[in-house]
């Protein structure tokens, strides 16, 4: 067997640097860890035997940066580099910049990735290789001339896709000619701050597909081996929310043909390392597929394939590097049993799941059978808004679908972030749709959940838990305690409550009642209700009792006690607790366009002294790696309040619409609603 390293650099960040690092150590291989400003003190960091810091926040000076990130494996003595997933996963430049320095690149050549990377080229090579593709363009470098042309042949509807890159950035579906040409230029930009490179191709789409893609592993010798397929049809706006394998699609003759057409996909290009073909079914024949893309390394979600297999990657892609070939042939590979994984967002479904950011007061997972946590964000770490915004993944395996979809729920429910708005709740409201359950999925699912079905509302038993925990931390308030609310933490806060031991309290009147003012829910509403017992057990968890109801739970706060977590049966919710509104002139300066999350503005669409209509496009922000169009909340003249380039803040004004219509001003204060293009 070939010696494996004795030192790797990771290029790469957050849970995909930690997973790397998990089976190094077990390997006995040093390993390099590399960060930003912004990463200066995140958990990857911390893990690795050392770290090299690269430069500012932004991806480009640092993570992006070939030059840097070579340089560092030559300091640090590294004899190979693994890119992880985004960021220099797949740019064939730093490939070849490691082969030209002596380092390995732990994935594969940069021909294979040219190949590949070039979804038009990709096409045409596993065409040779007998590889069934979608109907759509096939020429490269065409302009939108000729793409509007073509849409004309395919028919429509037609589905825009970069050439250069995934991950549902830049792609955009089109049912009518009219809104060909504006999508397109949409289009080519995102793909241009995402991957350098604007060039477009247009696919037929297919009627309620399903998203089925196959692990491959290849070595240098020759061998070529698949894993599997997972099933990632849950998505939103092309970006994938829930994986599992194996697919409940597929019949075994359709696995094996599809597992097959993978391994051709691989050999087509002679590949080496692991990689994933993504292939498109209808969900109305399920036996017929097309070739969509290859991914040119690891992938997110491939945890769901290691729990069915046994196998892992990582390992494999180690071993590969190193030279050895392949220790498993396809005979070796079984799947047995059931797996699902959740990736967890900081976003905002509320919000139309628009990136959200902030500092972890905790990080709490579950732990137990079946369970796995790949998360690469600690308890008081910020999240901001320079990179994807995707935070924990969540695994649950079991022996068949079922068992895994409850222990998924199970442990989504015990699940919490507090500080960060996450998208957990949405999650387990998704694995538990009847549809879902039945495995009857198709990627546009997601998209068509009305607002009542992804609402994740505070009931009257949350609200009274909140005012509870309220009043309980009376006198806390100033205190710069942050984090879970624990009996110690309120013993020690030098509070004069009687709350403080923690037991309950009421006052001599045995009809007062207590009234607290809570935000929940973008709401302001008043809790009245008596406490009869508060207590918390060593765990943390609080039980306490509301006017005979009891609820069970774990509190969080703010240091100042402003904003509260409370986590329930139905999951975690936000109160805050309002402060007097200190506005001179409430209302005069008309209806206000607000960041709907942190950011930069890439564009703006108006000047001031525009007249606009309600829904015009105003601003664009672009957050992590996506652009958002700002649209006018009211008809009105528009003032201009942000600068192209600028860095904003949640809800930083950024322009104001005044109603022009009406003789005395009068506006309507409602904020503006994103309109989201592709995540």
């Amino acid at each position: 067997m070939t010696a494996l390293f004795d030192t790797i650099l990771i290029a790469n960040r957050g849970e995909i640097a930690l997973r790397v690092i998990r089976t190094a150590k077990r390997l006995g291989i040093r390993t390099v860890a590399v960060y930003s400003d912004a990463d200066a003190h995140a958990a990857h960091v911390k893990a690795a035997d050392t770290a090299v810091r690269l430069g500012p926040a932004q991806a480009s000076e640092s993570y992006l940066d070939i030059d840097k990130v070579i340089a560092a494996a030559k300091a640090t003595g590294a004899q190979a580099i693994h890119p992880g997933y985004g960021f220099l996963s797949e740019n064939a430049d730093f490939s070849a910049a490691c082969e030209a320095a002596g380092i390995v690149f732990l994935g594969p050549r940069p021909e294979a990735i040219r190949t590949m990377g070039d979804k038009i080229t990709a096409k045409q090579a596993v065409s040779a290789r007998g590889v069934p593709l979608v109907p759509g363009t096939k020429d490269a470098a065409m302009s939108d001339a000729d793409l509007i042309a073509a849409a004309e042949d395919i028919g429509y509807p037609v589905l825009i896709k970069p050439s250069a890159g995934g991950g549902g950035k830049g792609m955009h579906a089109v049912f009518e000619p009219a809104d060909l040409p504006a999508a397109l230029t949409t289009a080519r930009r995102e793909a241009a701050n995402s991957f350098g490179d604007d060039t477009l191709f247009l696919e037929r789409l297919v009627a309620t597909p399903r998203h089925i893609e196959v692990q491959v592993m290849a070595d240098e010798h020759g061998n070529v081996i698949h894993l599997g397929e997972r099933e990632c049809s849950l998505q939103r706006r092309h970006q994938k929310v829930i994986e599992e394998a194996p697919s409940a699609l597929l019949d075994e003759a359709t696995r094996e043909r599809i597992g097959q057409a993978a391994i051709e996909t691989a050999r087509s290009v002679g590949y080496r390392g692991a990689g994933t073909v993504e292939f498109i079914v209808g969900a109305d024949r399920p036996d017929e597929f097309f070739f969509m893309e290859m991914n040119t390394r690891l992938q997110v979600e491939h945890p769901v394939t290691e729990e069915v297999t046994g196998v892992d990657l990582v390992e494999l892609q180690l071993r590969v590097g190193a030279g050895e070939e392949l220790p498993l042939s396809q005979d070796d590979i079984t799947l047995s049993g059931h797996s699902i994984e959740a990736r967890i967002y900081a976003e905002d479904p509320a919000r139309g799941f628009l990136p959200t950011g902030g500092r972890a007061i905790d990080v709490v997972f579950p732990t137990g059978e079946g369970i796995r946590v790949d998360a690469g964000l600690e308890a008081g770490q910020q999240v901001a808004s320079d990179y994807d915004p995707m935070i924990a993944k969540l695994i649950a395996t079991g022996p068949d679908r079922a068992t895994a979809l409850d222990r998924l729920e199970a442990a989504l429910a015990a699940s919490a972030v507090p500080g960060i708005v996450t998208n957990i709740d949405f999650l387990r409201t998704l694995i538990t749709l009847p549809e879902v359950a039945a495995g009857d999925l198709d990627t546009s699912l997601i998209d068509r959940l009305g607002e009542d079905e992804l609402a994740h509302t505070a009931t009257e038993v949350d609200r009274q838990f909140a005012a509870a925990a309220v009043l309980c931390t009376q006198g806390r308030a100033g205190t710069e305690t942050t984090g879970a609310l624990t009996a110690e933490a309120l013993a020690g806060s030098g509070t004069a409550s009687a709350w403080a031991k923690p037991r309950a309290f009421r006052t001599s009147r045995p009809d007062f009642r207590p009234t607290v003012s809570l935000t929940v829910d973008g709401e302001t509403v008043e809790v009245t209700g008596t406490v009869d017992d508060v207590d918390i057990d060593d765990h943390g968890i609080w039980h306490v009792t509301t006017d005979g109801t009891q609820h069970t739970g774990r509190i969080f706060s703010d240091a100042r006690d402003r904003t509260i977590w409370v986590t329930g049966e139905r999951g975690i919710h936000v109160f805050t607790r309002p402060q007097a509104d200190t506005s001179l002139t409430p209302g005069d300066g008309g209806a206000e366009v607000l960041a709907p999350m942190p950011g930069s503005v890439v564009e703006i669409r108006v000047e001031t002294g525009d007249h606009v209509e309600a829904g015009d496009p105003i601003v664009v922000v672009e957050a992590m790696k996506m652009e958002h169009v700002l649209t006018a909340p009211a008809a009105g003249t528009v003032t201009i309040s942000a600068v192209p380039g600028a860095q904003v803040a949640l809800d930083e004004v950024l322009a104001t619409v005044v109603d022009d219509t009406t003789a005395d001003g009068a506006v309507d204060d409602t904020e503006a609603a994103p309109e989201n293009t592709d995540r």
